[in-house]
C-alpha cells in the first residue's frame, strides 16, 4: 500500500452486483453535482451498506461482507457496477487508500483482475435525510406493489402540473386510497390497512419513487411506511426508500367519477386488450381513437387513418341495453387492462359524451375521457 489504508473487505460477486443493482438507478445521467454519480460504500459491523440519491430519492441496502477493516468511501456506481459485473472470480476483494490531497483510490481485486478506481470522499455525499417521525403505517409489500403497479401508468408526465406527477396516497378511515389521473384518465385502487386514527393524512409520492418501489418490493413481507412533513420512507427487506414529497394540494379526483353510469357491459379482459391492440395498428399516433360501437351482445372495435388504413373487429359481450358509439384513446384504453388480473372486467357508460368507467372484482376503478370524433 502506498496510502493510508482506510477499509479493507472480501465481498461475494453475485450478491454485490445484485444490490448494486437495485441503487444505481437512483443515479442520475446528467447530474451537476459528480458526488450525485457515486455510490456511497459503508463498511461496518460485517455489512456493507450502499447508498445513492439524487436529491429527491435515497435508497440504501446492505449485504454481508468479510471485513478486515471498516471505512466509507464513494466510487462512481455506474462504472463499478460495469467492472464488477465483468469480474473473472466469485470473490471480490475491496480496499481503499487514501493518498497525497486525501485523494481516495479503491483497489478492486478478484481472481486475476486488479483494478484501481478513483473514488470521492463521504465527506461530500448528501446525508440521509432523518426522520421527525409524524406516523407510520404497516403494510403488505405485495398490497403495495400492486396497487401502485395499477394505478402509476396514469399520472401525468407534464411538468407544469408537478403536482400531478406522482401517485396520491390518501390515508383515511382504515384505508389506504391511491389515485393517478392526468387529466383526461384516472386509475384509483382502495385498501384496507391497519391505521391509527390521528394518522390521517394525504402525501403525493413522485413517480420516479413509485417505480423504485414497483421494482424493488417483493410479494411476501411487510413495508413500513413513515412520513415527516416533507418526506416519506418505505423499509422492507433490508431496503431503505426515503423521498421527498410532491409538495401542494391534489384536485378533488371525486369529482371526475360519475356517480352513476346507465349502462354496464361485461367483458373479457384478454379478448378486449388483444383486439384493441391489433385495431390500433392502423393508428397514426397523434390523433388516435379506437371507436367501440356497441349494441346487444357485441363490441364492433373501428379505427381508420386516412393515410394508413382502417381495421374493424368484433368481439362477444354480456349486454343488452342501448346501443352506444364511444371512442377513446387506445393506449388509455388498453393500460388499466395490462395491470388487472381479472378475467372479466366491467364497462360502465352513460352515453357518448360521458367518462366511461373500467371497473374489476376488486376495488378498482378507472375512469377514461371518451374522444370526440366526427
Amino acid at each position: 500500500y502506498t496510502g493510508v489504508l482506510l477499509m479493507k473487505l472480501t465481498i461475494d460477486k453475485n450478491q454485490l452486483l445484485e444490490t448494486l443493482q437495485k441503487v444505481q438507478s437512483i443515479v442520475g445521467q446528467r447530474t451537476t453535482l459528480p458526488i450525485l454519480s457515486n455510490v456511497m460504500l459503508e463498511a461496518l459491523n460485517g455489512k456493507l451498506t450502499l447508498t445513492t440519491t439524487d436529491m429527491e430519492v435515497s435508497l440504501q441496502t446492505s449485504i454481508e461482507a468479510d471485513i478486515d477493516k471498516e471505512g466509507t468511501t464513494t466510487l462512481p456506481a455506474r462504472r463499478f457496477f460495469s467492472i464488477c459485473r465483468d469480474l473473472p472470480s466469485h470473490q471480490v476483494e475491496l480496499f481503499l487508500e487514501v493518498g497525497e490531497n486525501n485523494s481516495e483510490t479503491v483497489t478492486i481485486t478478484s481472481g486475476s483482475f486488479k483494478g484501481k478506481l478513483g473514488g470521492l470522499s463521504k465527506n461530500d455525499f448528501p446525508p440521509m435525510p432523518v426522520f421527525e417521525e409524524n406516523c407510520s403505517y404497516m403494510l403488505g409489500q405485495g398490497i403495495l406493489k400492486e396497487t401502485l403497479q395499477k394505478t402509476s401508468y396514469a399520472a401525468s408526465t407534464d411538468e407544469s402540473r408537478a403536482i400531478l406527477n406522482g401517485s396520491l396516497m390518501s390515508f383515511k378511515d382504515g384505508k389506504l386510497i391511491t389515485v393517478c389521473t392526468d387529466g383526461r384518465r384516472l386509475a384509483l385502487v382502495e385498501q384496507d390497512i391497519d391505521m391509527p386514527e390521528e394518522a390521517e393524512i394525504d402525501v403525493v409520492v413522485p413517480t420516479k419513487t413509485v417505480n423504485e418501489l414497483i421494482k424493488s418490493l417483493d410479494l411476501e413481507g411487510d413495508v413500513k411506511i413513515r412520513m415527516s412533513t416533507t418526506q416519506i420512507s418505505f423499509e422492507f427487506s433490508n431496503i431503505l426508500i426515503i423521498s421527498k414529497l410532491i409538495d401542494g394540494t391534489y384536485p378533488n379526483y371525486r369529482q371526475v367519477i360519475p356517480s352513476q353510469c346507465e349502462e354496464r357491459i361485461a367483458v373479457e379482459r384478454e379478448l378486449l386488450q388483444s383486439a384493441v391492440r391489433r385495431v390500433s395498428l392502423m393508428l397514426d399516433d397523434q390523433a388516435s381513437a379506437v371507436r367501440l360501437d356497441i349494441s346487444e351482445n357485441r363490441i364492433e372495435l373501428v379505427t381508420s387513418t386516412p393515410e394508413v388504413g382502417t381495421a374493424t373487429e368484433s368481439i362477444p359481450v354480456k349486454y343488452n341495453g342501448k346501443e352506444i358509439s364511444i371512442a377513446f384513446n387506445p393506449s388509455y384504453l388498453i393500460a388499466p387492462l395490462k395491470h388487472l388480473e381479472s378475467d372479466e372486467i366491467f364497462i360502465e357508460l352513460s352515453d357518448e359524451t360521458s367518462p366511461g368507467v373500467i371497473k374489476s372484482n376488486i376495488p378498482f376503478l378507472y375512469v377514461i375521457m371518451p374522444i370526440r370524433v366526427n
